[in-house]
């Protein structure tokens, strides 16, 4: 086991620079590329909703119809990787892109729940967070490199193919360190969301809360004065903050995972209130990033410990976490983002994520009735 973990960690930590280097380019640039290429703010809130829309409907298809597998995570990030070719060759044609969109969130829906199996399975609790930070350093280095030299719309594709392509050359061998049963539809027929419907809507909401900042934080941010590299610092800034949460947190995750994602929500809801507040802020602004520690790194550790702690099919209780979280919630989030965009943006944000800290509050509730 010892070897195992001496070869493994490394081959995880490359896997989660590039996967999220890729997310880096994807969710920071992407956007305001789309705009540069004269698309509104209503069309980017439709492209992205497709990529978490297919997050959402995979669990649902792995849990009927097919088991995710060696064979089915290689072809995803095989297939990633060919849908960021095909966004080189789509992009200005905004239905052709749509579509090359829904490939790309159905591929990247695939392959991050099953390494994030087979992190959980195999690593502490506080070797994981060291391990899972080598993504937030990926996402701070595409944030800061391409903030200083990105110069048209075609040079973020290149380099989110060049980053697909990477993450396709080192996460095709992770799968000699999958240890867990590949159950079948069968096998899955006991797998219920229903009994704890309050978690699953809280994840829901605080990802929808989130799609102001995924889609238009750097729109947001450089419509009130601030030029695109001090917004890429701030970027960095935020998972700077997450980096230090991920190495430190493993003595917080011994404690009550429930009582840490209630008190993550909470201030989540305050940090986007903070960017309602004082839009033009620079210092408060990178206040607010501050919080990324916890409203990410924190809460989805806590999250997906927890989620693997309430069932035992492992692999599909990690698809719908990055489904209804990142998929539906994304999805609705980038859409209603598009739709609100402007002054009122972060206060709806701020809004919905208090919501979802209230949801919380009703999941802790049921789920100590079912206990006594």
């Amino acid at each position: 086991m010892t070897e195992t973990k001496t070869f493994l960690s490394p081959l995880l930590g490359a896997y989660y620079f590039f996967y999220f280097a890729l997310v880096g380019v994807y969710v920071i640039f992407m956007p305001k590329v789309l705009l540069d290429l004269e698309y509104n703010t209503v069309e980017v809130g439709i492209i992205y909703a497709a990529a978490p829309f297919m997050r959402f409907l995979l669990p649902f298809i792995f849990r009927h119809y097919v088991s995710l597998t060696e064979k089915v995570y290689r072809l995803s990030l095989i297939l990633t990787f060919i849908a960021t070719l095909i966004f080189l060759q789509t992009v200005n044609d905004f239905w052709f892109y749509l579509m090359s969109n829904l490939l790309f969130g159905a591929a990247m829906g695939i392959s991050l729940p099953y390494v994030e199996t087979i992190a959980l399975a195999t690593l502490s609790k506080h070797r994981y967070g060291k391990v899972r930070l080598w993504g937030s350093l990926g996402f701070i280095g595409i944030a800061l490199l391409l903030g200083k030299v990105l110069d048209s719309p075609y040079e973020a594709l290149y380099y989110l193919s060049a980053t697909a392509f990477l993450t396709l050359s080192f996460g095709a061998f992770l799968t000699k360190y999958d240890t867990t049963a590949h159950t079948s539809a069968q096998d899955d027929a006991s797998f219920s969301l229903s009994k704890y419907w309050a978690f699953w809507v809280s994840i829901f909401l605080m990802q929808v809360g989130f799609g102001g900042f995924y889609n238009f934080f750097t729109i947001y941010e450089t419509s009130h004065g601030i030029s695109l590299e001090m917004t890429s610092w701030m970027w960095s800034f935020g998972v700077i903050c997450e980096v230090f949460m991920l190495y430190f947190q493993g003595p917080l995750l011994q404690r009550n995972l429930l009582n840490i994602l209630q008190f993550a929500t909470l201030v989540t809801a305050v940090r986007w209130l903070i960017l309602y507040l004082y839009p033009d802020s620079v210092t408060l602004t990178f206040a607010s990033q501050s919080l990324h520690a916890v409203s990410f790194a924190l809460y989805h550790t806590a999250a997906i410990t927890y989620v693997f702690s309430l069932y035992t099919q492992k692999k599909l209780a990690q698809q719908f976490f990055l489904g209804i979280a990142f998929g539906l919630g994304g999805s609705v989030g980038a859409i209603l983002s598009g739709q609100i965009y402007g002054e009122y943006l972060f206060l709806v944000e701020s809004c919905i994520t208090f919501m979802a800290f209230l949801t919380l509050l009703i999941h802790q509730k049921r789920k100590e009735g079912v206990q006594t």
